[in-house]
């Protein structure tokens, strides 16, 4: 459903003033509106929802030369085309703004081709209800960061708009907290270190990422650190400064240590692949364990863990040195 056709909820009167000379409306927006992310911002634009002296402006780059009165019409968020589903969650925190989801291996976060159903969102749109972020234009759980399908852990889901938004920011300053627990082929040397390179789309398949040239991709670092050496293998801490997708699996693999049971970057033969096999073990071993941030309401330091799932803690004990 576009802006355009959502019902109305409110409406916001402002004056540019000379302070804001210089400036592009979309960056204004959002200063003036703390609600609103700029990309939010940008859309309301577009969809004709912004008069500036009374006349419609929808170019994201207008900028502010004289001193004008602005109305801004936010519509209400628009139904989500998702169906709720009765799905059982793994509740690790809940209150009022936000929500922290144990995430179980093999789930899909949001609906995508192929994945319809049966998904993270699925879940959420049934278990919250009326309580859903629509800091997109979409009444919608605030999917603020995601893992794989095939990763565990860790999931924090915005139940408000401005509990989103707050998210938001401090995924991008980078100053969230995370940590997963991988198992990974051989032993990195050194035991501790920090991985660098841009990640984007591989050149040569694009179903899958990899680590592309200067000024390809995106930023990305991962922090690494030995926590248990393993037969053939280990357990690694890995710190993520960014969050790409893939990035720790591709990260580690241009080190020469895939992830154990990686169907895409860490394809293995000889006896741990023998081992995954007998154990059926079947997925990236990669397990968000842990999950910091600043709460958006009480402002205070909110630290949540997971333990590892069966199937990692299987997989630890058969790797065990004796």
């Amino acid at each position: 459903m576009s802006l355009a056709m959502e019902q109305e909820q409110s409406k916001h009167h402002g004056r540019f003033t000379e302070a804001h000379f210089g400036q592009r409306v979309d960056q204004l927006l959002p200063l003036l509106h703390p609600e609103l992310s700029r990309a939010r911002a940008q859309k309301l634009i577009q969809a004709g929802h912004l008069l500036v002296a009374g006349k419609p402006v929808t170019q994201v780059s207008h900028v502010i030369r004289s001193e004008q009165d602005y109305a801004l019409t936010i519509p209400e968020a628009a139904p989500l085309n998702v169906a709720p589903e009765d799905i059982p969650l793994t509740i690790v925190h809940e209150d009022d703004a936000l929500i922290v989801i144990d995430k179980p291996a093999g789930m899909v976060v949001h609906p995508a081709a192929g994945h319809e159903s049966g998904t993270l969102v699925n879940a959420l749109l049934h278990h919250c209800k009326g309580s859903l972020s629509g800091i997109g234009g979409v009444a919608r759980p605030g999917i603020v960061h995601r893992i794989d399908k095939d990763t565990s852990g860790l999931l924090v889901i915005a139940k408000t708009d401005a509990a989103h938004q707050a998210l938001a920011e401090q995924f991008a300053d980078h100053s969230i907290s995370r940590n997963y627990a991988a198992i990974v082929v051989g032993q990195p040397i050194p035991p501790k270190g920090t991985v660098t390179g841009n990640i984007g789309r591989s050149p040569h398949d694009r179903k899958k990422m990899a680590i592309v040239g200067e000024g390809k991709g995106k930023h990305a670092v991962t922090h690494y650190e030995l926590l248990r050496p393993l037969k053939g293998a280990s357990l690694l801490r890995c710190t993520l400064d960014t969050g790409r997708t893939h990035q720790i699996r591709v990260h580690m693999a241009s080190k020469g240590h895939p992830l154990l049971g990686d169907p895409v970057y860490g394809r293995i033969g000889g006896k741990i692949n023998t081992l995954l096999k007998n154990i059926n073990f079947t997925r990236q071993a990669l397990h968000a364990e842990t999950l910091g941030f600043i709460h958006p309401v009480s402002q205070k330091s909110a630290q949540f863990s997971s333990e590892y799932p069966a199937d990692f803690k299987e997989l630890l004990t058969q790797l065990s040195v004796k």
